[in-house]
């Protein structure tokens, strides 16, 4: 597929952990719905198709049915009908460096007895043992860029009757994956999905889904969300949409069409572009290769010397972190290469 003219990003900008570049097609779409909102120019219901469109989407790239699919606006808040679920007394396995927004929703039940153990990365896998009842972590971690080894993950859960729960927020986008032997899995879209902030999809197992309470249920969890805005008659829809958060429109006008995009580029494809140039800036500073679109590095000076040059990156944990994505071009690894050689 050509992308040529899909995005126009400003020179430098390697920064897409923190929020992704809207494609086109997205921003256009967001921009046709902010003007019909301005003067009134049509209802909300064709704003809402996009909610259905980007479920749909998701659904496709990660291997499942979008009857397991729910929609919401935020990863911790998607959590909490999980961790309401845990029995009291629950012990939850994380990443030491695991992102809050996968730690929180599962402290704030220590008062009945959830307690979530934290570890090294490097020894998550061999921390899968009886005793554990969930295991919460990122596919990818936000401030190493380290990949999960996901299938060991897996295999370990299910050996000892674990859930696995995943935060592919920085993951899916880029990193081909697929929801087998995974219980819950949630993104938000506003990173390597290159949709608005706001938009937050997951995928429930149908046996989770049967031991959460949809504690979150509102009108347009029902199963005709037409015939359910008033009144005490509740019928929830009998699939995952019944944790639907209402959806934050605007969001998912831009979300549908950045996931369509993403399907029809292909994961694999962008996966070897950030790969290629990830490892390609990796090489330029002496380290090995990787298989993150993430580059972490401790350099010191790095910092400053990429403010200097006009690169937008991030510090996460004391590092610089640079990220790759499918608009990232040789041009900015060489110039961000460039910026970095007084110092290496």
């Amino acid at each position: 597929m050509d992308i040529a003219g899909l995005w126009d990003p400003e020179p430098g900008w390697l920064n897409t952990a923190s929020y992704g570049l809207p494609p086109k097609p997205a921003w256009e779409a967001l921009q046709a719905a902010l003007a019909d909102w301005r003067v009134g120019r049509t209802s909300w219901e064709p704003w809402d198709e996009s909610t259905t469109r980007a479920r749909e989407s998701f659904a496709r790239l990660i291997g499942a049915d979008a009857v397991d699919v729910f929609v919401g606006s935020t990863v911790s808040a998607a959590l909490v009908p999980i961790a309401a679920a845990l029995p009291d007394g629950a012990k939850v396995l994380t990443d030491a460096v695991e992102f809050t927004s996968n730690v929180f929703p599962w402290q704030v039940h220590a008062d009945r007895g959830i307690e979530v153990i934290a570890v090294p990365g490097s020894e998550l896998v061999a921390a899968i043992k009886p005793g554990i009842d969930l295991v919460a972590v990122s596919a990818v971690q936000s401030s190493t860029g380290v990949v999960l080894d996901l299938p060991a993950v897996i295999a370990a859960s299910k050996e000892i009757g674990a859930w696995v729960v995943i935060d592919a927020s920085q993951a899916l986008g880029w990193l081909p994956m697929r929801v087998d032997g995974i219980d819950a899995l949630i993104a938000h879209s506003y990173k390597w999905l290159m949709s608005p902030r706001g938009a937050t999809l997951g995928y429930l197992s149908p046996r989770l889904q049967e031991r959460c309470r949809p504690v979150a249920a509102g009108w347009y969890a029902a199963r005709d969300v037409h015939s359910s805005y008033y009144g005490p008659v509740m019928e929830l829809d009998p699939g995952a949409r019944r944790f639907d958060q209402s959806p934050a429109w605007f969001s998912f006008v831009g979300a549908a069409p950045a996931l369509e995009l993403i399907e029809q580029i292909g994961v694999d494809t962008i996966n070897r572009h950030n790969l290629d140039l990830a490892n390609a800036f990796r090489a330029g500073l002496g380290l090995e290769p990787s298989n993150s679109a993430i580059v972490s590095t401790s350099l010191p000076g790095a910092q400053e010397a990429f403010a200097n040059a006009g690169i937008r990156a991030a510090v996460r944990d004391g590092k610089l972190r640079a990220s790759f994505h499918i608009y990232s071009t040789d041009d900015d690894v060489q110039h961000a290469l460039e910026a970095l050689k007084p110092l290496l």
